[in-house]
């Protein structure tokens, strides 16, 4: 295999990664992880939220400190090379939400769309440096009314946010620490 398309197959697994950090990130309410995922630099058009990336973490930091219960699922990741450091990259994504609203009733939403990001290659790292959530369904439904003990039953642990999801353990596990 010639190093071009070596490379070309290293860049597309670290921009996959990339996007599987950020759903990582917003699900687990991590958002170290989230920034991660983005260019300082960067900008974002997120349904109500649209500017700086700075501003999206602000938001999403809310979101996290209200209890919210996130979960995004992605497929279908096309990613087209526009030279060796730049990347128009379409990646479809399944979310459900729940959490409360600003009059704090809590609602719950099944939303899918697609992420269409511009990314950027800065030394050797690939990230988001321009992103627009394109919202192609959006359904809102009744939010159950058990707890999540009751309706998991036996299914334990239940997901939680960083620093209490099951994740966390076994990374710590596999670093060694």
């Amino acid at each position: 295999m010639d190093e071009a398309r070596l490379t070309e197959l290293l860049d597309r697994e670290a921009i996959r990664d990339c996007i599987y950090q950020y759903c990582r990130g917003v699900d687990r309410a991590d958002e170290a992880t989230l920034r991660s995922s983005y260019w300082p630099d960067a900008t974002d058009r997120h349904g109500i939220y649209s500017g700086p990336v700075e501003g999206f973490f602000l938001w999403a930091r809310d979101v996290f400190t209200s209890g919210a219960r996130n979960i995004h699922h992605v497929g279908n990741i096309l990613i087209e090379f526009a030279g060796p450091t730049r990347a128009a990259v379409e990646s479809y994504f399944q979310a459900l939400q729940r959490g409360p609203a600003k009059d704090g009733v809590v609602r719950q939403f099944f939303i899918a769309g697609r992420y269409c990001d511009l990314f950027e290659k800065r030394g050797t790292e690939w990230r988001v440096a321009r992103r627009i959530v394109a919202f192609d369904w959006v359904e809102e439904q009744v939010p159950p009314t058990e707890s999540e003990e009751v309706r998991f039953g036996p299914r334990m642990p239940i997901g939680a946010p960083l620093p209490d999801d099951p994740i966390q353990e076994i990374l710590a596990e596999a670093r060694g620490a």
